[in-house]
């Protein structure tokens, strides 16, 4: 929905003694928005790389490595799902609600973003490195040395990259958490 519409609503409801501007909420929406896509994106690519390894070399026969395999790609499937279904459950309701009813859903919304950054998300990450490590022996066996090195490098690397991704987002959440609560 374009900014002048929910500008439109919002300026209807003139009665309203909230200290809330329409276009301070539509910013951090549009920037909290951006931040659950970009998350998304490399969640997706990770997960498709994933997938199209798995079905090229590691599903001829059952072992720890196709385990990983599906360990890793379960976790991240998982959180993006969630990722997805809270982006759109948000949109739907800015849409739909009125800025008074809108304001108290997005302190629940931001409860439950944080039930799913401080709880959920440790479980998946929990699961994919489990399911990494699955994966260590079998290339430290088929890889020479200077190559695993670099998967297992790249590997600690990319995983404490989307770490601090996931961490500042959910501080970001938080901080919003407590900007509504003020208000």
């Amino acid at each position: 929905m374009e900014n002048d519409n929910l500008n439109k609503l919002w300026e209807i409801q003139a009665n309203d003694s909230s200290n809330f501007n329409p276009k301070d909420i539509i910013t951090k929406a549009k920037n909290q928005r951006n931040g659950q896509y970009i998350s998304i994106t490399i969640m997706s690519i990770t997960v498709v790389i994933l997938i199209i390894y798995a079905f090229y070399y590691a599903f001829n026969q059952w072992n720890t490595f196709n385990l990983g395999l599906i360990l890793m790609i379960s976790s991240l499937t998982l959180r993006i799902i969630l990722e997805f279904y809270s982006l759109y459950r948000k949109e739907k309701q800015l849409i739909s609600l009125a800025q008074k009813s809108y304001h108290a859903y997005l302190k629940r919304y931001y409860k439950t973003r944080l039930m799913i950054n401080y709880v959920i998300t440790p479980i998946c990450i929990a699961v994919y490195i489990f399911g990494f490590y699955l994966l260590l022996p079998y290339f430290k066996g088929y890889f020479s040395k200077a190559f695993y090195n670099y998967i297992l490098i790249s590997g600690i690397i990319s995983l404490v990259a989307f770490i601090a991704l996931i961490i500042n987002s959910a501080i970001k959440e938080q901080r919003f958490l407590k900007q509504l609560h003020k208000r």
